[in-house]
């Protein structure tokens, strides 16, 4: 349907905590998930979370059916549309991995995530998901959640000397795949 504009660190919107949503199945919700899916798509995303274009609610989506060109080593998440999560680790355990953003383009950085997570929440028909993930799968879960309480990647890098530019860092990712 449309391609939206991506927010970039620095609006203040995208450090606001989203509402709930309250209604499924409607007409409204199902045009901004195919404008969310569309986004993604158009700029090669692994995620998007709706407040990174401006929609203050607690809606992700992630994964596709294909590599990531931006995560080109990393495995396949499975396509998801996740509303009103809720992510639970499962143990101690971090692992420490590089992450991008969208909102924080042509910048990638080491982050911290919970190993092993169990996370909650429904899908656009208001039916329930409960999924329990390691690795990729549960840093990508966690990362657009993050945008849901008003956080970037960046606020979560513990060493700086592991952030900076992708095309230094990562010069086979060409910089067009990297927005």
């Amino acid at each position: 349907m449309t391609v939206r504009d991506i927010l970039k660190m620095g609006d203040p919107r995208l450090l606001r905590v989203a509402q709930p949503v309250t209604e499924f199945d409607t007409d409204a919700l199902h045009l901004l998930i195919t404008d969310m899916l569309d986004t993604m798509r158009a700029v090669n995303g692994a995620g998007l979370a709706a407040p990174q274009i401006g929609v203050d609610l607690q809606l992700v989506i992630f994964g596709s059916n294909d590599r990531n060109p931006r995560y080109p080593d990393r495995p396949v998440v499975p396509p998801t549309v996740l509303i009103n999560p809720v992510i639970t680790p499962l143990g101690d355990a971090e692992e420490s991995d590089w992450e991008g953003c969208l909102s924080v383009p042509g910048l990638r950085g080491v982050v911290p995530r919970w190993a092993h997570i169990r996370y909650t929440g429904f899908d656009q028909y208001g039916e329930p998901i409960d999924r329990t993930v390691d690795g990729f799968h549960a840093r990508v879960v966690q990362h657009e959640c993050d945008h849901l309480i008003g956080k970037l990647y960046p606020m979560r890098v513990r060493d700086f000397a592991q952030f900076g530019y992708t095309e230094v860092l990562f010069p086979g990712i060409a910089a067009s795949e990297d927005d």
